[in-house]
């Protein structure tokens, strides 16, 4: 079965796509980048790294970029094996708690969600939408990045507010559920079902940024909250904040929300203390000679270590951590500073396997597993798809 899944942000929309019976094959993946800017490009790569198309294109809108997509399938002959298509979802809402087949209902309830989720499903409805216009005999799969972590205790869904609100959707979703299912499914491979099933902590660190704890399988708490704007430092994100600044800043400053909305999560993070840039490897390069870059550094690693202390302790201990995402999975330093001075957690690190980036990264001597991973959610989305397809048939 070719499984095409789209991955649709404010500005881009990441394409795969994957054929999947005895073996996971990726055909193709692409990125339609810049959308609603100047300078906007498709661009596409075979599985060996080769480009099958490299062009600047006008994208004014979602709805121009997915019409590029398509008509470039349809013309290619990539195209032909799309049997059907798996979205990313970044909100379900408190009722979707696996993939669902999309009908005109689930496409209702997705509208109902968007203000759980203003800047992500939008979007996200306007690919489900277009394929279902220029494709309307193709399958479609919605994938959400929330359901993995809705079987958390209630304990670490609630927030301490008036019990109505819980009702009415006020609670802690927490996100990143793809990465985090991808990432157990290998590790089972690698490691065994024994050592998957014990007490594992994933921090997923990227532009966006979350950890989870996890069980037996089961998500027992995680970063984010309700929205992706919770939790970590991130590139743009602010992550957790006492509420009276919001209210000050309300109140006192007299910011409307929607420019605070906008500050939250695209003037803040690493870029909003850095003045700089979002982007962490770029801090890394200038935190010698500029003070605001190391802060911003040191923020973000000090967070995350204040973090992981704390869902080791919703887990009553620590057997394996896994960093992944793009800042995980590459950055060295930021690994060395998040593991430092956790040697009571049983946490030591075999700086070179570190500045190697080997799968293993902790020392001989640690009790605790620590692992660099690479995740991929697009394929995760491929196998929900084949899956929920497979059992209908």
């Amino acid at each position: 079965m070719g499984i095409l899944t789209i991955n649709s942000g404010s500005s881009s929309v990441k394409v795969s796509l994957y054929e999947l019976g005895d073996a996971e094959t990726l055909i193709f993946k692409g990125t339609l980048d810049r959308i609603g800017v100047e300078g906007s490009q498709f661009l596409a790569k075979d599985a060996a790294g080769k480009h099958l198309v490299r062009q600047d294109v006008h994208l004014p809108d979602h709805i121009a970029a997915f019409k590029t997509l398509f008509a470039w399938l349809s013309a290619h002959k990539v195209g032909e094996s799309v049997h059907a298509v798996g979205h990313r979802l970044v909100h379900g809402g408190a009722d979707h708690i696996k993939p669902a087949l999309v009908t005109r209902e689930v496409v209702k309830d997705l509208n109902s969600l968007i203000p759980l989720a203003p800047d992500h499903l939008p979007h996200e409805i306007k690919a489900i939408e277009t394929v279902g216009r220029i494709f309307p005999n193709l399958p479609q799969v919605a994938c959400f990045d929330t359901a993995f972590h809705r079987r958390m205790p209630l304990c670490a869904q609630r927030f301490a507010l008036p019990s109505d609100l819980m009702d009415k959707g006020v609670m802690r979703y927490g996100f990143h559920g793809l990465s985090y299912e991808y990432l157990f499914q290998e590790l089972t491979k690698e490691a065994g079902v024994q050592a998957a099933n014990g007490r594992i902590v994933m921090a997923h660190l990227g532009n966006g940024a979350s950890m989870a704890a996890i069980y037996k399988g089961d998500s027992r708490d995680t970063t984010m909250g309700m929205t992706p704007t919770g939790g970590l430092v991130m590139s743009a994100r602010c992550g957790d904040l006492d509420p009276g600044v919001l209210m000050y800043l309300l109140q006192v400053r007299g910011m409307t929300p929607e420019a605070l909305n906008y500050m939250l999560n695209h003037e803040s993070g690493l870029l909003g203390v850095s003045c700089l840039s979002p982007d962490m490897q770029d801090l890394l390069e200038q935190e010698k000679k500029n003070p605001r870059a190391a802060e911003a550094v040191a923020l973000f690693c000090y967070q995350a270590k204040k973090h992981l202390g704390s869902l080791a302790a919703v887990l009553g201990g620590l057997e394996t951590l896994i960093f992944a995402g793009g800042i995980g999975e590459n950055s060295s330093v930021v690994r060395a500073r998040i593991c430092s001075d956790l040697e009571f957690l049983g946490i030591k690190l075999d700086h070179a396997h570190n500045d190697a980036g080997a799968p293993i990264i902790s020392s001989v001597e640690s009790r605790v597993t620590v692992r660099v991973m690479k995740t991929n959610e697009e394929l995760m989305i491929a196998r929900h798809t084949q899956d929920l397809l497979a059992s209908q048939s």
